[in-house]
């Protein structure tokens, strides 16, 4: 096999693993008032993080697509159908928050754990912002029901915060160990 195809086939399944893990982590969850707590944030910075931002903004496509074609990967199932629910914008907020995490993380070959654990912060304020101001949006205009901005920005952002930090955190010390050895054996 050439190089070339070699590190495109790497790359693929690269994409598909994160895929996957960010549709196992939309099962490891805790019910919380209107979007449930899920670990698909940490899949989403860790492969912002280790993919870069192309790659990881992949991973996140590959997982909304299987999803939107009705294979049930979300964590209220699948289908097109999916995209009057009003958590959806998260969906749509992984890819872009995968693509921010992955630029600020990969700017530099060997990210400090600062530039990491910032990155995703910065890759999970965007996922937020885009998944509760779609909340705030498909509920209060086209579902009828009444959301107040402060109900959406405390149950759709603020309730996530500590958790997300500890994610944050862990996800950053595992890329730092990680990146150095995709960039070894030419994966990243």
């Amino acid at each position: 096999m050439n190089p070339v195809a070699k590190s495109r086939t790497y790359q693929m399944i690269l994409i598909a693993l994160f895929a996957a893990l960010i549709a196992v982590g939309a099962f490891i969850r805790i019910p919380v008032p209107l979007v449930p707590f899920t670990m698909q944030t940490f899949f989403i910075v860790l492969a912002g993080m280790m993919l870069g931002k192309k790659l990881g903004a992949a991973s996140a496509l590959v997982y909304l697509a299987v999803g939107l074609v009705g294979i049930p990967v979300f964590t209220q199932g699948g289908g097109i159908g999916y995209v009057l629910k009003p958590s959806f914008g998260y969906l749509i907020g992984f890819v872009v928050g995968a693509f921010i995490t992955g630029a600020i993380a990969r700017k530099v070959a060997q990210p400090s754990f600062w530039r990491l654990l910032i990155a995703a912060l910065v890759g999970l304020l965007a996922v937020y912002v885009i998944g509760t101001t779609y909340f705030y949006f498909l509920s209060n205009y086209y579902l009828g029901n009444q959301v107040s901005v402060w109900t959406a920005v405390l149950y759709c952002f603020l309730v996530f915060v500590p958790g997300d930090l500890a994610k944050s955190i862990v996800a950053a010390l595992i890329a730092k160990r990680m990146i150095p050895v995709l960039q070894k054996n030419n994966l990243s």
